[in-house]
């Protein structure tokens, strides 16, 4: 006798706009009590990349990350992962020890930095995915 497979309550996250939408990417997903957070890049409401460079792209992209989190009812604090890529690690990676410092607190989440050869817009120089637990605020 086979034990049926039981699959976990899967919920999409979005905000309003949902700029992922079009290309058919769920912002977020919450799935047995995570929220899975689709990588965030230094843009506007509007699609269009933030001036000012690697750090204000960066900030950005944290803020938006928190924007995706707080429809799912968390915030940064909640956060257990998280992922960063960037284009330049050589020329970045004290704005991106900046970044962590401004917006992740202690316990600081696990962290995978890779550097990536392209994002999904030329212009992009940075990108965050986080995973975090649902908050029981």
């Amino acid at each position: 006798m086979t034990t049926p497979k039981i699959r976990p309550e899967i919920r999409k996250v979005a905000t309003d706009p949902d700029w992922y939408q079009p290309y058919r990417i769920s912002q977020a997903i919450t799935a047995n009590g995570l929220i899975y957070v689709s990588g965030q890049a230094g843009f506007t409401e509007d699609g269009r990349t933030v001036p000012g460079g690697f750090l204000e792209q960066g900030r950005q992209a944290f803020r938006n990350v928190e924007r995706v989190l707080a429809q799912a009812g968390a915030d940064l604090g909640d956060v257990i992962k998280v992922g960063i890529f960037v284009r330049d690690m050589a020329a970045n990676l004290a704005h991106v020890i900046t970044l962590r410092e401004e917006f992740l607190r202690e316990p600081y989440p696990a962290d995978t930095l890779l550097e990536v050869s392209a994002l999904a817009q030329p212009d992009w120089q940075i990108e965050v995915e986080v995973i975090a637990v649902e908050s029981n605020r």
